[in-house]
């Protein structure tokens, strides 16, 4: 397998278990999750207002949902799948870290820099995989030279 297939699978896979710790907490453990993520001693979402079940396991849910599309594009890493993967990835992380920058208010500056660090990087990392994905194609049309001889000579 290349670098950049390497990268864009290793990058997917680390999504979908970001997602499966995630989605796992939050749809099964709802009041645990509301009040312990993300753990050490920290919590991040009960500083946001009360907890709502309902909530907290519909986030859950979705974590879950988008680790299997992660999961699926990493293992087949058929590119519409992996492009899909992606932009399903930045349609809930990018609105997600906005979010969190209009609020670090609520948080110390520990809790501030892990929310901007952490979502930071799940708004990032799709991108790494979308640009590595568009970049491969781009290669991928680039006509093989050496192929091309090889074929008029025969």
């Amino acid at each position: 397998m290349s670098g950049p297939r390497l990268l864009q699978r290793a990058v997917l896979i680390y999504l979908s278990l970001s997602g499966l710790l995630v989605g796992v907490w939050a749809t099964f453990f709802p009041r645990s999750f509301y009040d312990d993520f993300p753990g050490f001693g920290r919590m991040w979402v009960a500083a946001d207002g009360p907890m709502n079940e309902h909530l907290v396991r519909d986030v859950g849910q979705l974590s879950l949902a988008l680790a299997v599309v992660s999961l699926i594009a990493a293992r087949t890493m058929q590119p519409l799948v992996v492009r899909t993967a992606g932009v399903a990835l930045l349609v809930n992380a990018v609105p997600h870290l906005v979010y969190h920058l209009r609020h670090l208010d609520k948080y110390d500056t520990t809790d501030q820099i892990g929310n901007v660090v952490s979502l930071g990087l799940l708004a990032a990392l799709p991108l790494v995989v979308l640009v590595v994905s568009f970049r491969r194609a781009d290669v991928d049309q680039v006509p093989d030279t050496n192929q091309a001889r090889a074929s008029a000579t025969r």
